[in-house]
C-alpha cells in the first residue's frame, strides 16, 4: 500500500512508519520535523494549514514517482500527528492544533478518494487521565461502551476528532477506524520506569494501570489496514496485562472501591478492555513488561 503517515517522527510514529515500511508499504511521513529513515519519505507539511495538507496529500512522495505516467493514489492514510498531551502548550492552542489537522486529513483523504483511515484518539477520552482530581472509571473493565466526558483540552480536542471522523464516514463510507491509544511504552522505558510501578502501582491510576508497546501500537494499525468494511469504529489499544506488579483483584480492591466490576478479570488483566479489538480485528498483543524486565516482577 502507499500510505500517507502523519506524525511519523512522534514517539510513536517514530517505530510505525518504519514498521509499515518493513512490510512492503510505500510509507510517506508528513511531519514538521524529518524522521530521517532510510525507508521512509519525508515531507513537511503543517497539517492545520487545510491547502498544505491537501497538496501534500494530492502529491508526490518520491522522485522515482516522475517516472509513472501519473502521479499515484494513496491507498491509505494514517494520522498519529497531533500536540500530544496537556502542559506542552496553553490548551487553545493544543485544542486548535489537533482539531483542525485532523478535519484537514480527513477533508483531503475523503476528496481524493482514500478510502481507509486509521486515526489516533486516546484514553484520555474517558475523562480519568487528565482530570482534576480523582476521577474512577464508571465500571471495569473501561470498554469501548463507556462515556467519554473529558475535561481538559487534549482529549477534548480527541473526542472531537472522534465526531468529524464519525461525520466523514457517514458522508462517504471509507472505513475509518479510530484507535483509543493508552500510555504509549517504548522498548527502553520499560527499565526506565516500570521498577517505580512496581514499588508503587499508584503511579498508574491516570493510565487505568494499562499500557501499549509501540511496538504491539504497530501491529494494531497493520490489522486496521488490513481488515476492510466496518465503517466508523473506535478501539481501545493496550497491552493484555496491567503494568503494576500487583494482582488485577488487589488493583480493585486498592483503587477501585465502589467501582462495578462487570466480569471476572484473569489475574493481571488489563483494565483496558481490548476485546472489541481482538474480536473485530484479531488484534493480539505479543509484548509483557514483565518479560522485557526479566523476572522483577
Amino acid at each position: 500500500m502507499r500510505i500517507f503517515l502523519t506524525g511519523g517522527s512522534g514517539k510513536a510514529g517514530r517505530h510505525v512508519a518504519p514498521y509499515l515500511a518493513s512490510l512492503g508499504h510505500q510509507v510517506t511521513n508528513a511531519d514538521l520535523v524529518p524522521l530521517g529513515h532510510p525507508d521512509v519519505a519525508d515531507l513537511r507539511v503543517d497539517l492545520t494549514d487545510a491547502g498544505a495538507t491537501y497538496s501534500a496529500m494530492a502529491g508526490l512522495a518520491t522522485f522515482a514517482e516522475l517516472d509513472l505516467p501519473e502521479a499515484p493514489r494513496y491507498d491509505a492514510v494514517v494520522h498519529l500527528a497531533a500536540v500530544p498531551r496537556i502542559l506542552l502548550t496553553d490548551d487553545a492552542s493544543t485544542y486548535a492544533t489537533n482539531v483542525l489537522s485532523t478535519f484537514h486529513v480527513l477533508e483531503a483523504a475523503t476528496r481524493l478518494g482514500v478510502d481507509k483511515v486509521v486515526y489516533a484518539s486516546s484514553e484520555t477520552t474517558y475523562g480519568i487521565c487528565f482530570a482534576q482530581g480523582e476521577r474512577k472509571p464508571l465500571y471495569v473493565p473501561v470498554d469501548e461502551e463507556h462515556p467519554t466526558v473529558p475535561e481538559d483540552a487534549y482529549a477534548t480536542s480527541k473526542v472531537a476528532g472522534e465526531v468529524t471522523a464519525r461525520s466523514f464516514q457517514a458522508r462517504t463510507g471509507a472505513d475509518v477506524y479510530g484507535l483509543r491509544i493508552n500510555n504509549v511504552i517504548e522498548p527502553h522505558e520499560y527499565a526506565e520506569m516500570f521498577p517505580a510501578f512496581v514499588e508503587d502501582p499508584a503511579l498508574r491510576r491516570r493510565n487505568l494501570f494499562a499500557y501499549i508497546d509501540v511496538r504491539d501500537l504497530g501491529r494494531m494499525v497493520e490489522r486496521c489496514l488490513e481488515v476492510d468494511g466496518l465503517g466508523h469504529e473506535v478501539f481501545n489499544v493496550a497491552n493484555a496485562d496491567t503494568s503494576v506488579a500487583i494482582s488485577s483483584a488487589e488493583v480493585v480492591e486498592r483503587f477501585y472501591a465502589g467501582v462495578e466490576v462487570r466480569r471476572e478479570l484473569g489475574e493481571r488483566e488489563t483494565f483496558y478492555s481490548i476485546e472489541k479489538a481482538r474480536a473485530m480485528l484479531g488484534f493480539e498483543p505479543v509484548h509483557s513488561w514483565r518479560e522485557e524486565l526479566d523476572g522483577q516482577a
